[in-house]
């Protein structure tokens, strides 16, 4: 930061801690969109995020444990009591992430509570090199610590569709898919576009080999949050990224067709694993498309930046949306 620079709260006050972004930058336009902290309904989408529609537990500690929580035994513990997410992958896929929430009895303290808590770290939207806006904390940040959500628009498998055909090669694209498959035949699509009413995750940018890990978590709703962890120890101002294909391999991403796992892209977007609630083994694909279209619907790949050793020189790219085909 210049000792000259004005800095703003990007999210009016909308967040807990300000989200620091310069006033007036000599390369890139202050950004226009509509902040909120948290998903709202969008086009086409028949669920309220906002909505309670998840049971709730009758604990009375001040922290759920396993031994007597409902909410923990039928879901698994996914933090440990210092609000650290756990390690739940299991053969490639996380396992799914259910936190207390407003119909159960526990306190706001308790430790099964975390994204739903917003944001608790500074971070600050800032003008990279090579690669428009980016996001950094102001602080270091320990593995497993939450650091914000993927928030946006939930929207409707048509409209993201309708969305992705109307955009120009000039124009980012931060619709993520999220495909959660629980079994033969089970699948629960979720689609998140930041695009007009989004938080500060939007601004995240790609990397083949992140610093973040993006896990879906529910807490009063059906409806999925894109929470997005530290997946390894963070030095203070380093840029943060997450892979646009999802997950958090640190292996180079495979371009996607129909019927595969999308890969998302973003100025930020990815591809997450996860497990269903009946506990079979799931996969949450979310995406964030970052590709071009062409007259045929065909798509031109988009450079990558990103500087990694493992770098693929391009950004992910989900073809699913656009071909109409789920």
């Amino acid at each position: 930061m210049s000792s000259d620079s004005i800095f703003v709260d990007l999210s009016n006050s909308l967040e807990s801690v300000p989200v620091l972004i310069e006033q007036r930058s000599s390369v890139l336009t202050f950004p226009q969109f509509q902040y909120s902290p948290d998903n709202v309904q969008g086009p086409g989408c028949t669920l309220d995020p906002s909505e309670v529609t998840l049971p709730g537990c009758s604990c009375l500690s001040h922290s759920c444990s396993s031994e007597s929580c409902s909410c923990l035994q039928t879901h698994g513990q996914a933090y440990d009591s210092t609000h650290t997410l756990l390690h739940r992958t299991h053969s490639g896929f996380c396992s799914p992430v259910f936190e207390c929430n407003a119909l159960c009895s526990c306190g706001d303290a308790c430790s099964n509570r975390v994204v739903q808590s917003g944001l608790t770290l500074k971070l600050e939207v800032y003008s990279t090199e090579k690669r428009g806006w980016g996001v950094r904390a102001l602080k270091s940040i320990p593995k497993g610590t939450f650091v914000c959500e993927y928030a946006g628009e939930v929207i409707s498998f048509e409209e993201a569709r309708r969305r992705q055909l109307a955009q120009r090669a000039e124009d980012n694209n931060y619709i993520i898919a999220v495909r959660e498959h629980a079994g033969e035949g089970s699948v629960t699509e979720t689609f998140v576009d930041p695009a007009r009413v989004g938080n500060v995750g939007r601004f995240l940018n790609h990397s083949c080999q992140p610093n973040l890990l993006m896990q879906p978590v529910r807490v009063h709703s059906v409806v999925p949050r894109l929470a997005l962890f530290a997946g390894r120890s963070i030095d203070a101002l380093e840029e943060l990224t997450f892979d646009y294909s999802g997950g958090y391999r640190n292996r180079a991403p495979a371009q996607s067709d129909a019927g595969t796992l999308s890969e998302t892209q973003s100025d930020a977007g990815t591809q997450s694993e996860t497990q269903s609630d009946a506990g079979t083994q799931s996969d949450a694909e979310t995406q964030r498309d970052a590709g071009t279209q062409s007259d045929n619907h065909g798509v031109q790949r988009k450079e990558c930046h990103c500087g990694a050793k493992s770098c693929v020189q391009f950004l992910p790219l989900d073809l699913s949306i656009i071909s109409g085909k789920r």
